[in-house]
């Protein structure tokens, strides 16, 4: 009998970590649907709506680092259990805050949520690298990512339909009250480690520790007690800064993606918003899907086809960002001229390929450093984040600048993807840096 049939609870830990990420960005983008009838009701303008959208990375940037500390300390269990009950309560206060008469008590309010959100990747790297042996981590980290990526596509797709049933109250407070019923059922179902944990039976717990590059076992009394992290010496390793890079890189088009393709949409190709809710919900179920591929393909690379780990990341990680690139510089050269078929096809490529990222450099902080992956994860993170905003900020700045030029914008994001590329490809590993 196959040891690893015996019982897979570690896929049940994946598997509620993976819900905890699509909460995360499904509480995250309704607001893009939500703030269209709250900016009617309140006379806000564009100025006042992109207020309310950026408060939300405010508190975002500042705890990913120091929950990937605490996570490496305590254990992603309790860090990512507190960060969605503190993100959901935020949730369900938001309606309140958008109706109290100003803008402060909702910006504080979307700032507390991304106080709280700013913790869930860091912890799904810790638990992963807990939980699950070097041998499925990419489709470990796929299927939480996976998660994650549908959790836009849920969002922006459920939230018209519960605004029209609900009016603004009813998406937040439906996915508030989901995300703290998931903060109760982790406390009961997950452990920090797999030893500890009643469900994983004796020859499965085996499997998962002595794989090779088992998953860690460090007892938790032994990592309260620890130094704090190294940083000098963390900072001072080429794939260290290989990740930091990536994920700035990484951040950069994603948010530009997130937050502009709707109006690149409606100016460049001509479909009306509506149109182009629908249309930028198609490339975020096609990347669930592409990084659930790319992940089962790295570890198909690595376990059968006899890759090295350091090759099959530089490789997963390449087509994540040449492939964005090449179709982002399609769009900046021939995208007035496309049809809207083909136009949505590019962009649905670009970001199928930006999905492989999860099987590269987004597993890499777990194997160049497992005990340090949570806080590695956290300064990746907060570079990833303050690219969101200043690349978010830039593509507004170059439109205004330029007159509305898209093209400038696609190109410069595709330099950007590009020169990601040749750091990862010169500077990356896939061996233990940190021991």
């Amino acid at each position: 009998e196959d040891e690893t049939t015996t019982t897979r609870y570690r896929m049940v830990v994946v598997s509620l970590v993976a819900f905890a990420l699509m909460l995360c960005n499904a509480d995250r983008v309704i607001m893009a649907v939500a703030g269209v009838p709250l900016a009617a009701a309140n006379g806000w303008g564009e100025r006042a709506v992109g207020l309310v959208q950026s408060s939300f990375l405010w508190g975002y940037a500042l705890t990913p680092l120091v929950g990937g500390m605490l996570a490496d300390r305590y254990g992603g269990k309790v860090v990512l259990g507190a960060g969605i009950a503190v993100w959901s309560l935020a949730t369900v206060a938001t309606p309140c805050a958008a109706t109290s008469g100003g803008l402060a008590p909702l910006l504080v309010a979307r700032a507390v949520m991304g106080l709280g959100e700013g913790v869930a990747l860091p912890c799904m790297n810790n638990v992963i690298s807990r939980w699950v042996p070097r041998t499925e981590r990419s489709r470990a980290v796929a299927i939480s990512m996976g998660g994650f990526q549908s959790g836009s596509m849920i969002g922006l797709l459920a939230a018209p339909a519960l605004l029209a049933r609900g009016g603004v109250p009813g998406p937040f407070i439906l996915f508030g009250a989901l995300g703290l019923a998931w903060a109760a059922i982790w406390h009961f179902a997950a452990t920090t480690y797999p030893k500890d944990c009643k469900m994983v039976g004796a020859r499965e717990l085996n499997y998962i520790v002595d794989s090779p590059g088992g998953a860690l076992t460090s007892s938790s009394s032994t990592l309260k007690d620890a130094a704090p992290p190294p940083f000098k010496l963390l900072l001072s390793k080429a794939p260290t800064w290989a990740c930091i890079i990536a994920n700035f890189v990484n951040n950069w088009g994603f948010f530009i993606l997130l937050a502009w393709m709707p109006l690149y949409f409606k100016q460049v190709v001509g479909l009306n918003l509506r149109e182009a809710a629908w249309f930028s919900a198609l490339p975020w179920a096609t990347m669930a899907a592409s990084g659930v591929v790319a992940g089962t393909l790295a570890d198909n690379l690595i376990n059968s086809r006899g890759w090295s780990v350091t090759a099959t990341r530089k490789f997963i990680q390449g087509v994540g960002f040449i492939g964005p690139a090449i179709c982002l510089i399609i769009l900046a050269a021939y995208g007035a001229q496309m049809t809207a078929a083909r136009a949505v096809t590019t962009l649905t490529v670009a970001c199928g390929c930006t999905a492989f990222t999860q099987a590269g450099f987004l597993v890499n902080f777990q194997e160049i450093g497992p005990k340090y992956a949570g806080v590695l994860h956290g300064m990746a993170n907060t570079a990833g984040s303050i690219a969101g905003m200043v690349g978010t900020y830039a593509t507004g700045a170059v439109l205004e600048a330029t007159g509305g030029n898209w093209s400038a914008v696609l190109y410069i994001t595709a330099v950007v993807y590009a020169l990601g590329a040749a750091t990862w490809l010169t500077m990356s590993t896939g061996e233990r840096v940190f021991d």
